[in-house]
């Protein structure tokens, strides 16, 4: 290979850094967006129990007014009982009676769950409040690092892109065209190294789609210096610096 395809493989060395030191970079970020979620998740909880807790003491004081109405109703009733005249009109006014103290019962055990509801919704209100406030810690402790490693990060990508740009200028500007455009298509992986299969002659693959890869196409490689891509996966072939010397 010549300068443009040894000047491609360094380029792709330096990519590779690039790529590498940018990627530390999104997931410093992406810790504090994580842990910024965790909590926003808790304060969404914590206002979905809020509301559960409303309406459960909403449903408390309804029941509450309808028992004390029924209580006065009961009492009413018992006035009725002893004033009855007759067995008859004592037998109707106390099924009304047991009707009434019997609903009063399931009144009362509805009321009595719901506080008991309540009172669990409020203990765990508490727990998710005192989550929010150690995320809240973890999140400015988070955002801190990342603040300190997104620096580092950043200053050695700026170093990383001088390399890049200094290595882009000695390479042709269509080939460098090429380079970028294979690059984005496979994050950065523009170069494939040709293989040769072990113990066969002339039976070559390609290194990034492992498709094969004509005699011919190798023979260009070490005989000149242009861009020769792969019929498949469109990749920039190169050679194995070492594999091939016995062969040139």
């Amino acid at each position: 290979m010549g300068p443009v395809l040894n000047g491609l493989v360094k380029l792709q060395s330096v990519e590779n850094r690039l790529r590498a030191a940018k990627a530390k970079l999104a997931r410093c970020r992406r810790n504090v967006i994580i842990r910024e979620n965790q909590v926003r998740n808790l304060q969404n909880a914590l206002e979905a129990k809020k509301e559960e807790i409303q309406l459960s003491k909403v449903q408390s004081d309804r029941l509450e007014l309808e028992l004390k109405s029924r209580d006065e109703q009961v009492a009413r009733l018992r006035a009725s009982l002893n004033a009855a005249k007759t067995n008859k009109e004592y037998a109707a006014v106390l099924t009304q009676l047991n009707t009434t103290k019997a609903d009063n019962s399931k009144i009362e055990t509805q009321i009595l769950e719901l506080l008991k509801a309540t009172e669990a919704d409020e203990s765990e209100s508490e727990s998710i409040k005192n989550q929010i406030d150690q995320q809240k810690q973890e999140l400015e402790r988070t955002r801190k690092e990342s603040e300190q490693m997104a620096a580092k990060y950043q200053a050695e990508i700026e170093e990383i892109q001088t390399e890049w740009d200094e290595v882009a200028l000695t390479i042709p500007p269509e080939s460098l065209d090429v380079f970028k455009r294979v690059a984005e298509t496979y994050d950065g992986e523009a170069l494939a190294v040709i293989e040769k299969q072990q113990g066969k002659t002339d039976v070559y693959s390609c290194g990034g789609c492992f498709m094969g890869i004509t005699a011919e196409s190798v023979n260009l490689l070490m005989t000149r210096d242009d861009i020769i891509r792969c019929p498949n996966c469109t990749r920039i072939l190169v050679l194995d610096g070492t594999q091939y010397t016995a062969e040139r």
